[in-house]
């Protein structure tokens, strides 16, 4: 009989080059959100994968990067406190783009670390398999990364290797999670996550920084129904009047669409109720970063 293996692993890497993506793929449904735009993630997000002789929990971290505001520094500081707590770590890049000055800055890091690195080449699925050679060793050349597997996290190509081959590098343990939870966020993060996640879709450059999404009540009704009432909270006057848009519209289709995956999440139908304030400057107040869920210490 095998031995049952467990284990922590951090999924790190610039902004946008596919963490949530890698983990929504390997969990199969959505936990984390996703955007093309950069910096979406903030929380670490765990995520959980389970076999019969195997469970990885996955933090996906905010992207290393340049912090601008309280809220950036604190970003930073999750996404490094965290590679000193797990048992390995995905060194997650863009073949598409080449090393770029913050993958080198990861690298230096992770220099300071002893946990194994596996460098996960993704998006492979947008560039021809001649161009993956000469990627590959010049990460090598910067770093002795524990293994090098090639992804598509978007089109889950590879995605099994890159599970087997995290296996080989966690410790024997017990399975930390019931086999059919896939996170230990509340439902009320996820929702919350899920309307912030419709916002960046639909909205302008400006915006997505200057968002925060706080659910305010929660409830089942007689029927069934689950009442939902959510807080956007922006920066700016003028971010109120884009996020609400002309007579309400955009509101309305963020509503929409947050809708649709919440119901999905939770299996019922669902009243959303969306409401947007301005706090000003928030994302530089720390009592306001902490009413919002972020841990600062």
């Amino acid at each position: 009989m095998s031995k049952h293996k467990s284990g922590f692993v951090a999924i790190i890497g610039r902004p946008n080059v596919g963490k949530s993506t890698l983990l929504n793929q390997v969990i199969g449904q959505k936990i984390a959100i996703m955007s093309d735009k950069p910096q979406t993630t903030r929380n670490k997000i765990q995520g959980v994968y389970t076999k019969e002789d195997l469970q990885i929990v996955f933090l996906d971290t905010p992207g290393i990067h340049k912090p601008k505001s309280k809220l950036g520094s604190y970003m930073m500081k999750v996404a490094e406190n965290t590679f000193r707590e797990v048992d390995a770590i995905l060194f997650l890049v863009d073949v598409a783009e080449g090393i770029g000055g913050g993958d080198r800055f990861i690298i230096e890091q992770l220099k300071n670390v002893k946990t194994p690195v596996l460098l996960v080449l993704n998006k492979i699925d947008q560039v021809h398999p001649e161009a993956l050679l000469p990627v590959i060793v010049a990460y090598k050349d910067l770093y002795e990364f524990a293994e090098i597997v090639p992804i598509s996290a978007l089109q889950g190509n590879n995605v099994n290797t890159l599970l087997e081959q995290i296996g080989k590098y966690l410790p024997e343990g017990p399975q930390y999670y019931p086999a059919d939870q896939v996170t230990d966020y509340p439902e009320q993060f996820i929702c919350a996550e899920l309307i912030r996640e419709k916002i960046l879709h639909l909205t302008r450059e400006e915006i997505p920084h200057s968002i925060a999404v706080a659910i305010e009540s929660m409830k089942v009704e007689d029927n069934g129904l689950v009442s939902i009432g959510a807080v956007i909270f922006v920066e700016r006057d003028s971010q109120k009047g884009i996020i609400i848009g002309k007579q309400g519209a955009m509101l309305k289709e963020v509503g929409k669409q947050a809708r649709r995956d919440i119901e999905t999440l939770l299996g019922s139908k669902i009243f959303l109720e969306l409401w947007v304030k301005v706090n000003k400057d928030w994302r530089n107040r720390e009592h306001v970063l902490k009413d919002l869920g972020f841990r600062l210490d």
